[in-house]
């Protein structure tokens, strides 16, 4: 881990850092559009050995036009918690050391505000201006989201013959929707290993899988795209149940969506993975592309996102503080270590966690 480029708070057993600082953009919240969420999650370790360190993902630290954070208050009695924030992509991490012998119990609970985005795809506008090293940086390869081989290839045959950034992320987009499958089988959200999918051929999986792929296919384009890892918080109020949790409690609501950056246009949202989630998930299920509910979600999951859902970060390859293990691919499920080595997310003989999310305000008009 590069420690040059975090910062600490004090080490302690609870806190609260109120968000936004002053002189970001978008902290007002009294505009049309807004809610406001508080959203609760608590991790115990079952039975852990020796000292056990556990890191959650805190709400999005760079205020957004879809996304002002609040509040990050996080809990650790009898241990040490601290946010650790990188300050190169303005994410926070909590993480909590607990001696042997202390039940390991963290709790993180984020208020945030957010609203609907919408980009008008159909013709270029005067977008803010980009930041020329945030478009660099989202260009680049990472572990599991190369822009060489068959990646490139398969960017390149997508991409023949169309001119415009708009009509390339467009064409990524729809060969996505129409080339890949939402697998029920994966565990999580996926792995996210596009040149594995490509050259196995096998276009199968969930968020973090397919929109991976739009993002490696975007960059390998030359087109600045971004994942941004989050949870869904409250149903959707488009009219799809597959795109919401039908109660407060959201512990598998974990979402990635995508972002690719357009000349004339700035960042475009794009989610091709829950197009295909419509498909496999929205009543009765297994839905026929042509159906109505298919295509209603598939012209909007191009240029728009559903504000039912809560940002964490765009981090890959994320190294956890004080872990000397191999860095995550993603970072949005909790994460914890003890004496025997990482907790598996998904045992739920070890490791328990719940997250529940109430919303504090209704839509205003």
């Amino acid at each position: 881990m590069n420690r040059r480029t975090f910062i600490y708070s004090g080490a302690v057993a609870s806190a609260t850092l109120a968000l936004p600082r002053p002189g970001r953009p978008f902290a007002s919240t009294s505009e049309a559009g807004w809610r406001t969420f508080e959203v609760t999650t608590r991790v115990e370790i079952l039975n852990p050995t020796g000292a056990t360190y556990m890191w959650l993902p805190a709400a999005l630290l760079k205020n957004t036009r879809y996304q002002t954070t609040l509040s990050n208050t996080f809990q650790a009695e009898g241990g040490a918690a601290e946010l650790v924030v990188n300050k190169d992509d303005d994410y926070g991490i909590v993480t909590a050391k607990f001696p042997e012998g202390v039940r390991p119990v963290l709790t993180l609970t984020s208020k945030v505000s957010t609203r609907d985005v919408a980009v008008d795809v159909t013709k270029p506008g005067r977008p803010p201006k980009a930041d020329s090293a945030e478009l660099q940086k989202f260009l680049q390869p990472t572990k599991m989201v190369p822009t060489d081989g068959v990646v490139k290839d398969q960017s390149a045959s997508i991409c023949l013959g169309i001119s415009g950034d708009i009509n390339k992320a467009r064409a990524i987009y729809e060969w996505i929707v129409d080339n890949t499958f939402r697998n029920p089988k994966t565990r999580g959200c996926g792995i996210g290993d596009i040149r594995f999918m490509l050259e196995s051929k096998d276009l199968g999986g969930k968020c973090a899988d397919l929109n991976a792929l739009y993002v490696g296919l975007a960059r390998a384009a030359g087109l600045p795209a971004r994942h941004v890892y989050g949870l869904r918080i409250a149903k959707s109020d488009l009219g799809f149940k597959s795109l919401g949790p039908s109660t407060e409690v959201c512990t598998k609501g974990q979402h990635c969506r995508a972002e690719v950056y357009c000349d004339g246009y700035g960042w475009v949202p794009a989610d091709p993975a829950d197009v295909r989630k419509v498909v496999l998930e929205e009543p009765p299920g297994n839905l026929p592309m042509d159906s109505e509910p298919v295509q209603k979600a598939r012209k909007y999951l191009f240029g728009a996102w559903n504000m039912n859902w809560m940002a964490f970060n765009c981090g890959h390859d994320v190294a956890l503080p004080g872990s000397k293990l191999a860095p995550v691919n993603y970072f949005m499920y909790p994460q914890a270590e003890t004496a025997e080595g990482r907790v598996d997310p998904f045992d739920a003989d070890k490791f328990k966690y719940e997250i529940t999310s109430k919303e504090l305000t209704s839509p205003t008009s």
